[in-house]
C-alpha cells in the first residue's frame, strides 16, 4: 500500500494520471479539476481537509451526496440538476479509480452511485422503417445530396461519434473496385484508437460522392456554401453534421427529432436485436467501461419483455 496524503492534496496526481494513462483531454481535465474542486470544499467545509483515502467511508460519500442535492446554483439560485450532480459523482469516481490504479487504500470506485434522475430521458433511436425513409432522404442527382446521402449512411454503418465523422480525410477511404466493406482505425475519445466497418451501403454512397469530388480538399466531407468555396479548407463542422441530420429528419416526415448520436444509438441497439454480444458492441462503440454500454440493453429488455407479454397473452391454456 503506498504512503497516504489528504485527498485534497491528490488533484495534480490525478491529473498527471489522467493525461498520460487515460489519455484524457486538457477540457475533460479541466472539468475534472473543476468538479472535484467542489469535492475539496465540502471537504474542508464539515472540517475533513486532513482526509485521507483510507478513511473515505460510504458515510462521506451519502453526506457529500446529500449536499449536491441540497446545493443551489449560485447563479440560478435552484438546486443543482440530478445530470449535474453525477458530473461532480462521476468526477469522485474517477478519483477512486486513481486510487485502485496506484494501490492507494481507499473506498471502492462501485461505492459511488449516481444520483437517479426520474427525468432522464429514454434512449431515442430509430427503428428499421425509420432508418430507411431517413436515409433516402437526400437527393442523389445534387453534389450535396449525395454528400449528405453519405453522411448518413456512414453514421449509421460504423455507429461513429460526430465528431470523429468531422475528423475524417479522403485518403482514409481508400475504396478498390470489388469492395464489399471496409475497416479503417479512427482516433476517438481519449486519443483511443479503434477499428470501424463501413458495410457495402455506405461504400456505394461514399463511391457516388467521391465520383463527383473536383476539389483537392483533403476533408471527407466538405461545405458547398458559396463563402467558404475559397476557404482553405472546407471541412464540415460539428454544428454542420447535426444540422443536416435534422433537415432530413424533418424532410422524412419523422415522429423522433434525430441526431447523429441518435444513429449511433440506432447503430448500437441494432447489433443488439441481432444477437451481437455486449462486449462487442462496446469494442464498435469505443467505450472504455461496460456501464456506459449497459444502457442500451435497456432498450433491448425491454423488447424482449414486450415479446414475451405478446407471447402469453396470445396462448391459450
Amino acid at each position: 500500500m503506498s504512503e497516504q496524503k489528504p485527498i485534497i492534496k491528490y488533484l495534480l496526481d490525478f491529473l498527471d494520471y489522467s493525461e498520460i494513462e487515460k489519455g484524457l483531454s486538457s477540457k475533460t481535465q479541466e472539468n475534472y479539476t473543476r468538479f472535484l474542486r467542489k469535492f475539496f470544499r465540502w471537504l474542508e467545509s464539515v472540517g475533513l481537509t486532513d482526509l485521507q483515502p483510507a478513511s473515505l467511508s460510504p458515510d462521506h460519500i451519502w453526506q457529500y451526496k446529500v449536499f449536491l442535492s441540497r446545493h443551489a446554483d449560485p447563479r440560478t439560485k435552484k438546486n443543482l440538476k440530478k445530470s449535474t450532480q453525477n458530473y461532480y459523482l462521476i468526477a469522485l469516481r474517477s478519483l477512486l479509480e486513481f486510487f485502485v490504479e496506484k494501490d492507494i487504500s481507499s473506498l471502492p470506485p462501485s461505492k459511488v452511485k449516481l444520483a437517479k434522475d426520474r427525468m432522464d430521458k429514454e434512449i431515442k433511436f430509430l427503428k428499421l422503417d425509420q432508418l430507411v425513409t431517413l436515409l433516402s432522404a437526400p437527393d442523389k442527382n445534387t453534389i450535396i445530396g449525395l454528400r449528405d446521402k453519405a453522411i448518413l449512411e456512414s453514421l449509421f454503418s460504423t455507429g461513429l461519434r460526430v465528431a470523429e465523422l468531422v475528423a475524417l480525410s479522403r485518403d482514409q477511404i481508400r475504396i478498390k473496385e470489388n469492395d464489399h466493406d471496409l475497416e479503417i482505425a479512427v482516433i476517438g475519445k481519449g486519443a483511443k484508437i479503434r477499428t470501424v466497418y463501413f458495410s457495402a451501403r455506405s461504400l456505394g454512397a461514399l463511391r457516388a460522392y467521391l465520383a463527383e469530388r473536383k476539389d483537392f480538399d483533403e476533408a471527407l466531407f466538405i461545405n458547398y456554401r458559396r463563402g467558404r468555396l475559397n476557404a482553405n479548407s472546407r471541412r464540415l463542422s460539428v454544428k454542420s453534421i447535426e444540422d443536416i441530420v435534422k433537415k432530413y429528419v424533418k424532410i422524412s416526415g419523422l415522429p423522433v427529432m434525430a441526431t447523429p448520436h441518435t444513429l449511433r444509438h440506432s447503430f448500437a441497439t441494432d447489433l443488439l436485436n441481432q444477437g451481437v454480444d455486449l462486449r462487442t458492441v462496446q469494442e464498435f462503440l469505443g467505450h472504455s467501461n461496460i456501464a456506459t454500454t449497459q444502457i442500451y440493453t435497456h432498450v433491448t429488455n425491454k423488447q424482449l419483455r414486450d415479446i414475451h407479454r405478446k407471447v402469453h397473452e396470445n396462448r391459450q391454456l
